[in-house]
C-alpha cells in the first residue's frame, strides 16, 4: 500500500538469508531467498551477471532501524558484493533510512499542529530544542520506531519511500580489493580476526546507539 506501483516493486525477505561469505555457489543458489533476489533481479549473477539486463533501475534495501535490521542489510549487501557486483560498481545499490523517531507537535496559538520525523538520537534532541525555543509542545512520550511494521502504509510512503521525502543512501564500493578483505573479515568463517576487530573498537562505541 506504501508503494507507487507505476516504478516501484517490492521483494519481502523472510528474516535473515543466508551468509553467503561463509556459503558454496551451490548452497547460495539452494537458498530460497538469495535464489528469489537472484532471479527477480534478472541479470544473473557471478561472471554471468549482465548489468543491462537487470530489470531495476535502483535496489534499495529496507529493513529496520535497529541491531537485527543492520545485520539483515549487512548480509543482503554480502550477497549483492559476492555475485551481484556489477550493481554496486555501477551506484544502483542504496540503503533507505526510515526515521528512528516521531515527533507529534501540538497546535498552539492558532497554529496547526504537525508531525517531525527525525533519523538519529542528536537529531531529534536538536529538534526539541528548536520547538522549546519557539515556545511549542509536543505529545508525549516520543515515538520510537523499533522498526518499518510500525508505521501505518501512509507513514512508511512518507518517511522511506516517496520520492520527494525519503532519505537513500548511496552503498558503493571504491576500492573493491579492500572491500572484500572487509567481508571476509565481518562475515567470513575466520573467527578469531572478527573477536580481535570488535574487542579493538569497543573502546569508541557509544553506548547510547545499542538498541536497549
Amino acid at each position: 500500500m506504501a508503494r507507487d506501483a507505476e516504478f516501484q516493486a517490492l521483494l519481502p525477505i523472510r528474516g535473515k538469508i543466508l551468509n553467503v561469505q561463509k556459503a558454496s555457489l551451490a548452497e547460495m543458489l539452494k537458498n530460497t531467498e538469495c535464489a528469489s533476489i537472484i532471479q527477480v533481479i534478472g541479470a544473473g549473477s557471478g561472471r554471468s551477471f549482465d548489468l543491462e539486463q537487470a530489470r531495476y533501475g535502483r535496489v534499495i534495501l529496507m529493513s529496520d532501524a535497529d541491531v537485527d535490521g543492520a545485520h539483515i542489510r549487512t548480509l543482503l549487501l554480502t550477497l549483492i558484493h559476492r555475485y551481484l557486483t556489477p550493481l554496486l560498481e555501477a551506484g544502483r545499490v542504496f540503503a533507505a533510512m526510515p526515521p528512528l523517531h516521531r515527533i507529534d507537535v501540538l497546535g498552539s496559538g492558532g497554529k496547526p499542529g504537525d508531525i517531525r520525523y527525525t533519523y538519529t538520537d542528536a537529531e531529534m534532541r536538536a529538534t526539541l530544542k528548536e520547538l522549546e525555543k519557539k515556545g511549542r509542545r509536543w505529545k508525549d512520550p516520543i515515538q520510537r520506531y523499533k522498526g518499518l511494521g510500525e508505521m501505518d502504509a501512509a507513514q512508511l510512503r512518507d518517511t522511506t519511500m516517496a520520492i520527494g521525502s525519503r532519505q537513500l543512501r548511496r552503498i558503493n564500493v571504491k576500492d573493491a580489493e579492500a572491500a572484500s578483505r572487509v567481508f571476509d573479515l565481518l562475515m567470513g568463517s575466520d573467527v578469531a580476526p572478527r573477536k580481535e576487530f570488535i574487542i579493538a573498537g569497543a573502546g569508541s562505541l557509544d553506548r547510547e546507539s545499542i538498541d536497549a
